[in-house]
């Protein structure tokens, strides 16, 4: 339980104790959300975005299936109308999984095991243990549309398991993000490929919780690969953000 709690504070900490960060988070997702629009937050986690999302005054729609982070987001935001939480996993269909959990860095819990196994090469996370699992209901992003309409944004955080997430949908949304790591460059590949099958998206790039762009305009796919390219020697993660092109 003491490990538990470290982890949890140590998510808090980081997502919710920086100074100055949830004004820059809310000043940078204007560009997407405004009053009386809809987020799903995919992978809530300690639900800073939400927090932000909400001072936006949009709707949100956070999915997180850690029982931890559950009970969390509903002491923050249980008695919120404007928030509604779903403590499920998503995927490419409907079901159940076992969840990965670092009980130490709970930030890093993964239903993939090809991505635990990828990323526990690399150095940075060289002290991440995955010591237990347990098994979680996986919904699509389908069927949320179904049950909550459309997101004007849909983040996607789900260490490893965003293509598995994306297979999950049918149609093209307004923007979304997914996580970029060096460490599983190819995975992220998978990602933008499957990103750019459902429309015709152009992109950006945001190192780690900078709440910053990475150059000054809106890139399309192979522009992204070089920037991605540029990026991936120094070893910093980030977040990739694509929005759907207007029809001319």
């Amino acid at each position: 339980m003491l490990r538990r709690a470290r982890g949890i504070a140590r998510s808090l900490a980081m997502y919710h104790g920086v100074p100055g960060k949830h004004r820059r988070m809310t000043r940078f997702y204007e560009e997407f959300l405004g009053p009386g629009d809809l987020g799903f937050d995919i992978g809530a986690h300690a639900g800073n975005r939400v927090r932000a999302w909400r001072a936006l005054g949009a709707r949100v729609v956070a999915v997180e299936p850690q029982p931890d982070f559950q009970r969390l987001l509903r002491l923050l935001f249980g008695r919120d109308p404007q928030v509604t939480l779903v403590p499920d996993a998503l995927g490419a269909r409907p079901g159940t999984a076992r969840l990965g959990i670092s009980t130490a860095t709970p930030t890093v819990s993964s239903l993939s095991t090809d991505w635990m196994q990828t990323v526990a090469t690399d150095r940075s996370f060289a002290r991440v243990q995955w010591d237990r699992t347990v098994e979680v209901a996986v919904v699509t992003l389908d069927e949320l549309i179904t049950r909550f309409g459309e997101p004007a944004f849909c983040k996607i955080d789900v260490e490893g398991f965003e293509l598995e997430v994306l297979r999950g949908l049918s149609r093209p949304l307004p923007a979304l993000s997914f996580e970029y790591l060096p460490m599983a460059h190819d995975a992220a590949l998978a990602v933008l490929d499957r990103v750019g099958e459902l429309g015709d998206y152009r992109y950006r790039y945001s190192a780690i919780e900078t709440m910053r762009w990475a150059g000054d305009r809106w890139l399309d796919a192979a522009e992204l690969l070089a920037l991605l390219d540029r990026v991936r020697p120094h070893g910093r993660s980030g977040d990739v953000y694509a929005r759907l092109r207007s029809p001319t």
